[in-house]
């Protein structure tokens, strides 16, 4: 890959959420642009002098001098263990165009805007929720975070101080945040998968709003199975895929 497809920029910070999640924040090029809910590809370089790249959806916002990263280590993965390695000051490489359809202007109008997530899928939900235009556009901003145990559901603290941000204080009270674990019982979160807690109506009913064709606006992002099964149950509420030549009330992000 040539020197003008990527910069090279600096890891600032690195946080450890669990053995097996982390956060990074790097320097961000000046020229870098991107659209809430974007993804960029991070390169590291190995040793050898060969260079790993990996997709990653930027947690932070359009207008963060920074970038932020959410990361899952994979056992064994090239990429995630060279990223593991990683301190501040060290060099991580970074496409300089941002990719990914997981953005706002896939969807004309409605009223709801639903955010379902697994793992490490809800960081472009927080890019979206840390700029203006989905607080100004819909009436509700749902943000579904489904994870195995509670220790896994990261940025609570973030996801929790949004609506006391200066810019976002007039949308106070539009924000719903329902966390999901699948293996545990876990305070303040319901149980199970989204799509069971969609098939047996939990979700609603925690919402207290219904999807539907005609208010709801569904973005997905998690792993392929998750997204998968989601878009199926969706289907079947006459719900479909957003295209650039068609209208539609679903949205997905699966780079994995």
């Amino acid at each position: 890959m040539s020197d003008e497809k990527f910069t090279r920029q600096t890891l600032l910070d690195v946080q450890t959420l669990t053995p097996s999640l982390f956060t990074l924040r790097t320097t961000r090029d000046q020229g870098f642009r991107f659209r809430a809910g974007q993804f960029a590809r991070l390169g590291v370089t190995k040793a050898d002098g060969s260079v790993v790249w990996r997709a990653y959806s930027m947690v932070s916002s359009p207008h963060d001098e920074f970038l932020e990263f959410f990361s899952i280590v994979v056992p064994g993965g090239e990429f995630t263990s060279e990223l593991s390695r990683l301190k501040p000051g060290d060099e991580l490489l970074i496409d300089r165009q941002a990719f990914g359809f997981l953005t706002l202007d896939r969807f004309g109008d409605g009223r709801d805007l639903w955010m379902l997530a697994t793992g490490t899928g809800i960081a472009p939900f927080l890019s979206i929720l840390q700029d203006f235009e989905a607080w100004e556009r819909f009436d509700r901003l749902l943000l579904v975070y489904s994870a195995r145990e509670g220790k896994e559901l990261a940025y609570r603290e973030l996801i929790e101080g949004l609506e006391q941000r200066d810019y976002l204080t007039e949308y106070a009270g539009k924000l719903q945040f329902i966390p999901c674990v699948s293996r545990e019982q876990y305070p303040g979160a319901l149980e199970g998968r989204i799509t069971t807690l969609i098939e047996n109506g939990g979700l609603e009913a925690a919402a207290g709003v219904a999807l539907s064709p005609e208010h709801s606006r569904v973005m997905i992002c998690g792993n392929p199975q998750m997204i998968e099964d989601t878009r199926a149950l969706l289907k079947a509420r006459d719900m479909q895929l957003a295209l650039s030549r068609r209208p539609g009330q679903v949205a997905v992000e699966n780079y994995w």
